[in-house]
């Protein structure tokens, strides 16, 4: 049966705005955590805590008979979801939350430019690639830190640069799903998948750095791996694709940028972290470019409705 999926309404625009909370604090409380738990730890448990819960959902709904059809392309997203966090964590050990929270969101753009060269039904328009040059250029704004190499934070820059390849992975994460036989398969078992290869990889990321001794069962600790497990990786992805199946996909991107504004405030109000002022300039830039391509349908029906076009 076809779903027809409707414009955002403001029950959508509350749900959003709860999600866009969530998932902008999530960088900050890995960071919050990390001299008790060390980040890639904290990324293992928490996609294990939701591994395990998706894997109980599965054997209630059903859909572990379509792992044959689908394995293939399930353990390349994994291996990606597993990157992507990785990234993560190694780069909030040399950058700040509010950083990360930008260039983590960097993933559409990524995305876009990746089903441009495999689906010929997603072609980038005009306004999408203004979106993307916006958004390099925003990024290039964002890692200049002055004039000379003197005055830059190579330990910042490579946190950074560790982000804009976070993002780079959760893009090529959503180009796999789209390009593969995962686009038909149910969600869960799409979202299973990176959650089980993605805990076994980082799992031995932390065996073989050492990583895994870096645990202390802190309040502190305990509770940002339970937040990221139950919250964030179960909870709330499953309320996204509950939305995707409802609303239209552009409408809902719209609104999604709120989450690197979340993630940057709540660095700065509960870190105490410092924003430059190119570092602004290069966000502002990042988050218009992702808008341009993520909600690129609903802006150019916007446009025409103010032309009085139809």
């Amino acid at each position: 049966m076809i779903v027809e999926r409707r414009s955002a309404d403001s029950f959508a625009l509350q749900v959003m705005i709860g999600l866009c909370l969530i998932w902008g604090v999530q960088q900050v409380m890995i960071k919050w955590a990390a001299p008790d738990i060390a980040p890639v730890m904290q990324a293992a448990a928490r996609s294990g805590i939701s591994a395990l819960l998706v894997g109980l959902l599965i054997c209630w709904k059903g859909g572990w008979d379509q792992v044959g059809n689908t394995w293939r392309g399930g353990l390349l997203a994994g291996a990606l979801f597993g990157l992507e966090f990785f990234f993560i964590a190694e780069g909030l050990q040399l950058t700040t939350a509010a950083h990360m929270s930008v260039f983590l969101y960097t993933a559409p753009i990524f995305t876009a430019l990746g089903v441009h060269f495999l689906l010929a039904s997603e072609r980038l328009r005009p306004l999408q690639w203004l979106g993307i040059l916006l958004a390099f250029i925003g990024i290039a704004i964002a890692f200049a830190g002055g004039v000379s190499w003197d005055n830059l934070d190579r330990r910042m820059l490579l946190g950074d640069a560790f982000g804009v390849l976070a993002g780079a992975c959760w893009g090529a994460t959503t180009v796999v799903v789209r390009a593969s036989r995962l686009s038909e398969a149910p969600v869960t078992l799409t979202l299973f998948y990176q959650l089980i290869v993605g805990f076994l990889g980082l799992l031995l990321i932390a065996l073989f750095s050492g990583q895994i001794t870096h645990v202390s069962l802190t309040t502190v600790a305990v509770a940002s791996v339970l937040f990221q497990g139950l919250v964030v990786s179960f909870f709330s992805y499953l309320i996204w694709f509950w939305l995707l199946r409802r609303y239209l996909a552009a409408n809902l991107a719209v609104f999604s940028f709120m989450t690197p504004l979340f993630g940057v405030t709540f660095g700065v109000l509960l870190l105490g972290e410092q924003l430059s002022v190119n570092f602004v300039i290069g966000a502002v830039l990042v988050l218009l470019g992702i808008t341009f391509v993520s909600a690129e349908q609903w802006l150019r029906r916007r446009l025409r409705r103010a032309l009085g076009q139809r």
